[in-house]
């Protein structure tokens, strides 16, 4: 149907003119994709585990439970301390300060690397560490700020891409110069402060935004950026049928906050919601153990003296170019996700389950590296899915809340596990009977899945034989939900402004 004149001037001003404002943020985003792709250039994070357990250190293969006891759970302490108040401090502080922060923890991690001697030295750079991890949501929301809500997806599409090639590159190059240039892992180790260094002062040059998605939101809305979705879901401040009269007070009532919260417990009710969440929360944790402890695996099945015969690189760049092909072949996929979805995940974590036992039982590194890769990529290529299915149902503001909290909560079971399968205070168990223990975590994890898998089919096999199939269902946000009963077409899920490389971790290589 074709629109009338004030309604097509109405919505002319969403997609922005060629002219001086748009090359203007062009640029900006150009220089936020290089920042993102050589803040990523630490081509010795790879080789930080045999570094730590060779000549360079004095910690010997007899103290390797220290780096598995002592060192790395500081990591899933610090980075649940630390998750909130970053979180919070990017949005009130509008994103630079808390990226020239992660700057600033990059080069304390490294230069602690190299210069400390002690346990406690480095658990003090697992916990600078934690920070640059906490911070990483600064980049990924910070480009939101610059550009129309028009350009949301492609913008998001490339400031992702940045930070994977930059993660791919510095893998590579640290594999090539380890094994062709024999150089040393404390060279390496300079060679990535330098890169962190230079990334650190492009960062001083980064544009502040003057708005933000929660506490800086009273500047004028420019051409192309829409009101708060909570706003259109509540539109006005009429009172609540059946509220008494001036309670609760109609600026608390009508605020923001309660607004979310309000959205919030009526988006939980959704199934797939509910369902991928909880995915989130449980898989989140489960993959993130093995992505923490594997580079220590792979130190015992090769405990080889020979740095040139060290591929932690190599195997670091091949899952990440299987994660990147996965999330990518993931946005193909078609199916009725509200029948299939549980039996989906189901089959996935039960591959996960056999490569983190393969990990487990394997002595040839080789096997292990490849079983590590097939992890790696299983758990992206579920990713994007989950970000839609969770995104779909929730406006622009419950978006960020509801994946603030659900990586909130698989930071609190991950640090649960840590305290009672790594912690010393634990039990203390090595690194490879750690991996049997997270291989019965996603063994478990299967059970349940499939379970809740054989109830669907069930339920579904006895709907069908009293009423015809319906279509496939997609979520339906209550904002979505109310233009369609006004008449109103509903927006097609493509047309979502959402991606994975919003809320995902840029990198999973740890320090």
């Amino acid at each position: 149907m074709a629109l009338s004149g004030p309604e097509v001037e109405k919505q002319m001003p969403a997609e922005p003119q060629p002219g001086r404002e748009q090359q203007s943020w062009w640029c900006l985003v150009f220089f936020l994709c290089f920042y993102g792709f050589m803040a990523q250039m630490r081509p010795g994070e790879s080789f930080i585990t045999p570094y730590l357990l060779g000549p360079d250190k004095n910690f010997t293969r007899t103290q390797a439970r220290w780096v598995t006891n002592e060192i790395t759970p500081v990591l899933s302490y610090s980075y649940l301390a630390v998750l909130v108040p970053i979180f919070l401090l990017t949005d009130y502080l509008c994103y630079k300060p808390v990226l020239l922060l992660q700057g600033l923890s990059y080069v304390s991690v490294w230069l602690l690397l190299l210069f400390g001697s002690t346990v406690l030295h480095m658990q003090f750079m697992e916990f600078f560490f934690s920070i640059t991890m906490a911070a990483r949501i600064a980049y990924s929301s910070y480009i939101f700020s610059l550009v129309p809500p028009a350009h949301y997806q492609r913008m998001a599409s490339y400031s992702r891409a940045s930070v994977l090639m930059g993660v791919f590159t510095s893998s590579v190059l640290g594999q090539l110069l380890v094994t062709m240039g024999r150089v040393p892992f404390s060279t390496l180790n300079y060679i990535s402060l330098a890169f962190l260094t230079f990334s650190l002062v492009l960062a001083l040059f980064l544009k502040r935004p003057k708005r933000s998605l929660f506490f800086n939101r009273g500047a004028p809305v420019r051409a192309g950026a829409a009101p708060s979705e909570l706003h259109q879901m509540n539109p006005g401040p009429a009172q609540a049928v059946g509220a008494r009269p001036g309670w609760p007070p109609a600026a608390w009532r009508d605020s923001t906050f309660v607004r979310m919260l309000r959205e919030l417990g009526r988006a939980v009710q959704l199934p797939q919601l509910r369902l991928w969440s909880l995915w989130w929360v449980f898989n989140s944790a489960g993959y993130y153990l093995i992505v923490y402890y594997v580079h220590i695996l792979w130190n015992v099945v090769n405990p080889t003296t020979d740095t040139t015969r060290v591929y932690n690189g190599g195997a670091d760049a091949a899952s990440t170019l299987l994660g990147a092909l996965t999330s990518f072949a993931a946005g193909f996929v078609r199916i009725r996700w509200a029948l299939w979805a549980r039996l989906v995940i189901a089959v996935v974590t039960v591959l996960q389950a056999g490569l983190v036992f393969l990990m487990y039982k394997t002595n040839d590194i080789w096997l292990c590296y490849a079983a590590f890769v097939l992890f790696r990529g299983s758990y992206q290529f579920l990713v994007p899915i989950a970000t839609f299915q969770i995104a779909a149902s929730l406006s622009q503001e419950l978006r960020a809340l509801v994946f603030g909290i659900n990586t909130f909560l698989a930071t609190v079971l991950k640090t649960i596990i840590t305290l009672i399968v790594s912690d010393k205070r634990g039990l203390g168990l090595p690194v490879c009977s750690q991996f049997l223990v997270y291989f019965v975590y996603f063994l478990v994890l299967f059970a349940a899945y499939f379970l809740a898998a054989v109830l669907v089919g069930l339920r579904h096999f006895q709907q069908s034989r009293h009423q015809p199939v319906p279509p496939a269902q997609e979520l339906v946000s209550p904002m979505q939900e109310k233009a369609t009963q006004d008449g109103a077409p509903r927006p097609a899920p493509e047309d979502g402004v959402f991606t994975v490389g919003d809320l995902s971790p840029q990198s999973e290589a740890k320090a």
